[in-house]
């Protein structure tokens, strides 16, 4: 055993023997510290290279297709069994700027070891540990309960990201009713609709993960560890719920946009059609009068320009106060 690691890839590796840590245990150390009686072996990588990852396999003895898997990124969520070990994707969320950044975090899970690979953005698992270690009776249990305890971690951290969705929504549904719709309006609420489709994407998957390990792998997750992840499932229920009820808002809001929009443009067209009507009395007027007959005894009359001038000025006030009246100006 070593007190430090050197790789920076490698966030910790911990020996525990009936849930008390008894030291770091270097890479070349692990398959020896495995043979041990009671004791299994939890270790944290971060954006783990290849060569890295070929020293993990040879030491706990992974397949070539997890392997490979856990080198690429970019996986989708689920879980897939390999011999004796399973192998977890779950991805992670959180709040940069308003807006949502994904990451992953890969598991390795076998009856004497639990390992991590994080990639992309992902909070440290220091303080999942530390909890952990408070907790030697249920750390006592194997690995299934270290796989518990940051899986619902992850989950609880979709919690914060949702709530910062919610706020937006909250500011985009008072800019609708407050404010005239915009553009700005309507690729926000756009926007928003297409991270809460990636955040349910994340999540739903893990509903499905959480009931296979309550139901199967009898060898890596015990029967007295199965309601731990029943618990991670009842608290995926009631974030998916929140994001289905956000998604019905968000259609509901951006329907009342375009709805305040199409109003905004029906009165537009009505004032336009209300001022045509009142230019149309003095432009049949003055055409009348532009067609240069011949004969035309209103012409001779002294009074006939001020009481055509009156009369056009007349009918277009009677004709402005009856569209007032009615809504059309």
């Amino acid at each position: 055993m070593s007190d430090t690691i050197d790789n920076p890839m490698v966030m910790k590796c911990v020996a525990y023997q009936n849930g008390v840590s008894i030291g770091d245990v270097t890479i070349e150390d692990i398959s020896e510290v495995l043979q041990r009686d009671h004791t299994f072996v939890w270790l944290g990588l971060r954006e783990a290279n290849h060569e890295l990852l070929a020293k993990i396999q040879e030491e706990f003895g992974l397949h070539d297709l997890a392997i490979e898997d856990a080198c690429a990124a970019h996986q989708r969520p689920k879980i897939e069994e390999y011999g004796d070990s399973l192998f977890i994707v779950l991805h992670t969320a959180h709040l940069a700027g308003g807006r949502v950044e994904f990451g992953e975090t890969h598991f390795f899970l076998g009856s004497h070891f639990l390992v991590t690979i994080r990639h992309g953005y992902s909070s440290s698992h220091s303080k999942v540990r530390e909890r952990c270690e408070a907790m030697p009776q249920k750390l006592a249990k194997g690995p299934g309960f270290a796989l518990y305890a940051i899986m619902d971690f992850i989950v609880d951290n979709y919690v914060p990201v949702i709530n910062g969705l919610q706020a937006r929504f909250d500011m985009l549904e008072s800019a609708i009713f407050q404010h005239r719709p915009s553009l700005q309006t309507m690729e926000d609420l756009y926007e928003l609709k297409r991270e809460l489709l990636l955040l349910e994407g994340a999540i739903s998957p893990v509903l499905d993960i959480c009931n296979e390990l309550m139901r199967l792998h009898n060898t890596v997750i015990p029967k007295e560890g199965r309601v731990y992840f029943r618990d991670i499932a009842d608290h995926v229920k009631r974030i998916d719920r929140t994001i289905h009820g956000m998604r019905e808002m968000l259609v509901a809001a951006m329907q009342v946009h375009l709805t305040f929009e199409t109003v905004r443009q029906n009165e537009v067209v009505k004032r336009l059609a209300g001022w045509g009507a009142i230019l149309a009395i003095p432009t049949m007027v003055f055409s009348w009068y532009g067609m240069n007959f011949r004969h035309m005894p209103e012409l001779d009359w002294q009074y006939s320009y001020p009481v055509v001038v009156g009369g056009v000025a007349l009918g277009s006030l009677l004709l402005y106060l009856r569209l007032k009246r009615t809504g059309w100006l």
